[in-house]
């Protein structure tokens, strides 16, 4: 006997346009059920299967009976009397059932595949453990570990956020999203900068301290387009915009470079350097800078030449100008200050340095043995003056100026009370008048 039920059918079409749901996809989920049902019938076969015409309604169920290797050897119809009355009961929980999951496997989808893009939600949720955002048709879960240390997540607010992992569970999709993942800034580029998004600037690295600080390298497919510029936008319109998404994280865009030195230096603004020495045995980069531009080129804590290690890929050892050649020579600013001229056995005058660092005769300083930048003192000046220690003076003791009282004297003018040139007049004056012993 067959049944025939035109009205079933177009309920299930409409549930499966409502959902979104293949016909077949429902037909088959209670093909399923029916077999089911039919099992539990006094004296139902084995084995049997159910058909379901897609233009009729029409519900068959067919027994059949196999062999000891599992091959068909016998099928009937063995479709019950009230069949009807018993696939209404039997079917709709697992009609229902088949409905959720059909709607799960679609969000499922909607997502899947998409790690690595942003989403904007709303905040449900929020305790220690994690935050839910809605998104619409699924909730997003933003863990503890994927937060932003001190970043305060208000009920009700829209907050964007970047997709780290989708996974698929009894429940549902279950989104992971995260607000400290670098990749967070490169998509706020993207939705912010338009040459960005059409492939004329790129982003090559990125290296972020979540809530304080970020840093990233940007390179122009096009001459004529400064990357840079067009991340920072008129009056700095299009970073500002990522950084208020941020809540007040800073963003340093630098230049992107091919070579490994430019590169290290442009990561280190704002600082200026000087040098940059690369070692790539060991991937390590030595970076000189003034002294001045020392704290500046490390930064608070670290932090800026942290960032720029972790943007270029390079071990950075930053030095100044005054440590450096206190590596070089061995000699530290402190022994130059504190030492002296001497006269060696060949009679020749050296500098040495307090501390017991080798001595430096001019020849050896005027070739770069004293400190950098220095010119070669004179024997007999004082550390300050020339750079270089010196202690008592070896020069020979200077006479007092007899030009300026001469000259003074000559123009009629009386110099100062208790100058110099007032005492040498005096001197000169006395000694004419003084009388002669020889006579």
């Amino acid at each position: 006997m067959s049944t025939t039920n035109f009205e079933f059918l177009d309920a299930l079409q409409q549930i499966a346009r409502d959902k979104g749901i293949a016909v077949e996809t429902l037909l088959e989920a209670l093909a399923n059920a029916l077999v089911a049902a039919y099992k539990r019938q006094p004296d139902a076969a084995e084995e049997a299967f159910v058909t379901i015409d897609s233009d009729s309604g029409e519900i068959r169920v067919y027994g059949q009976e196999l062999d000891e290797d599992g091959n068909v050897v016998r099928e009937w119809d063995d479709t019950p009397n009230d069949f009807g009355r018993i696939a209404a009961q039997a079917a709709k929980q697992v009609i229902l059932q088949r409905i959720r999951e059909a709607e799960r496997d679609l969000k499922y989808e909607e997502y899947a595949g998409r790690e690595g893009d942003i989403v904007t939600g709303i905040i449900q949720q929020s305790d220690n453990r994690y935050t839910l955002l809605d998104l619409g048709k699924v909730e997003a879960l933003l863990p503890q570990a994927e937060q932003v240390p001190y970043e305060r997540y208000d009920h009700g607010a829209r907050l964007k956020a970047y997709i780290v992992e989708v996974r698929k569970t009894s429940k549902g999709p279950q989104i992971v999203v995260s607000r400290s993942h670098p990749g967070l800034i490169k998509r706020l580029f993207e939705l912010e900068v338009p040459e960005i998004s059409n492939g004329v600037v790129e982003i090559k690295a990125c290296a972020r301290e979540p809530g304080h600080r970020t840093k990233i390298a940007v390179w122009s497919n096009d001459p004529n387009v400064d990357p840079v510029g067009a991340c920072v936008g008129a009056r700095g319109a299009r970073v500002r915009m990522v950084t208020n998404e941020l809540r007040g994280e800073k963003v340093d865009i630098v230049p992107y470079s091919d070579e490994p030195a430019e590169f290290v230096a442009r990561a280190l603004q704002p600082a200026r350097v000087k040098e940059v020495r690369l070692d790539e045995e060991t991937g390590t980069a030595t970076v000189i800078v003034h002294d001045f531009q020392l704290s500046l080129a490390i930064g608070k804590e670290g932090q800026n030449a942290r960032l720029a290690a972790r943007l270029t890929g390079w071990r950075i050892d930053i030095k100044s100008e005054t440590q450096l050649a206190e590596e070089e020579s061995g000699v530290s600013p402190v022994d130059w200050a504190e030492g002296e001229w001497l006269q060696n056995e060949s009679g020749e005058m050296v500098f040495q340095p307090a501390g017991g660092g080798a001595p430096v005769s001019m020849a050896e300083w005027a070739e770069g043995g004293g400190p950098e930048g220095t010119e070669v003192p004179t024997p007999g000046e004082s550390s300050a003056e020339g750079e270089a220690a010196a202690g008592e003076a070896t020069a020979a003791p200077v006479e007092a100026p007899a030009e300026t009282p001469v000259e003074g004297a000559a123009a009629g003018e009386v110099p100062a009370e208790g100058s110099v040139a007032r005492d040498a007049v005096e001197v000169a004056g006395a000694a004419d008048s003084a009388p002669d012993e020889s006579s």
